[in-house]
């Protein structure tokens, strides 16, 4: 049984059972509650716990999969190249939505955890909670944060976003393909997009566009909303 365990592909098998077994659930009853990446989640933390196995040796094989983020990421590039004409037409708009809702994403978490009296290094952690995971980890490196509970936060937001996201649309009758997009990409990243080219290629192409931008954007402004969000408070 050890041998089994310690083997690198044990955590990347459980992994994609997990994951497998999360899809298949979401295709069956088409609740956004049985979000793919939720439920396998909670499948891994729940099997780690009854077998008590070590969460070192899980991730010895499950870190393989944070290989394919980076490509995973570029691929969504290609409903953005089919939907060019869209964007040069709503450009400004466009740009203009993905700044504020960056800005407002990042004021939100750091406002609201000064106001909850967090220490400085886990508001430092949660402030690049709505980008990409390699850019939120980059990010939180340089700010001093905890990677793991960045790590954390952007898969929250994440599942909150593509769960969410779609019900928020609804309530409040927003119609508009590229607004939706936009929004979800810029909130809720790789898997806000996901959610987004579940919904349509419009939404896809804008909430990918939105995805990459954003993170750009947030480089920038965390540091700098941080500094300003201390001085202030001080």
């Amino acid at each position: 049984m050890n041998h089994i365990i310690n083997n690198p592909l044990f955590g990347l098998i459980i992994s994609l059972l997990a994951f497998e077994i999360g899809f298949f659930l979401y295709n069956k009853f088409k609740v956004p509650v049985f979000n793919p990446l939720l439920i396998a989640i909670i499948i891994i933390i729940t099997f780690l716990k009854l077998t008590d196995i070590s969460f070192e040796n899980y991730n010895s094989g499950a870190q393989f999969i944070n290989l394919f983020l980076g490509p995973s990421t570029v691929i969504l590039a290609v409903p953005l190249y089919k939907q060019l004409p869209l964007l040069k037409k709503n450009f400004l708009p466009i740009i203009t939505g993905i700044l504020i809702g960056s800005i407002l994403g990042i004021l939100s978490i750091i406002l609201a955890s000064h106001a909850l009296g967090l220490n400085v290094d886990i508001i430092r952690s949660l402030a690049p909670k709505s980008v990409t995971t390699p850019i939120g980890i980059e990010i939180s490196k340089q700010q001093g944060g905890i990677t793991s509970i960045t790590v954390a936060a952007i898969i929250l937001s994440g599942i909150m976003g593509a769960v969410l996201g779609p019900l928020v649309c609804k309530l409040f009758k927003i119609k508009d393909k590229v607004a939706i997009g936009i929004a979800l990409g810029t909130a809720s990243h790789a898997v806000g997009t996901s959610k987004a080219i579940e919904m349509g290629e419009i939404e896809g192409a804008m909430s990918s566009l939105s995805m990459g931008i954003a993170g750009i954007i947030t480089v920038f402004l965390v540091p700098i909303l941080l500094k300003i969000s201390m001085l202030i408070i001080r």
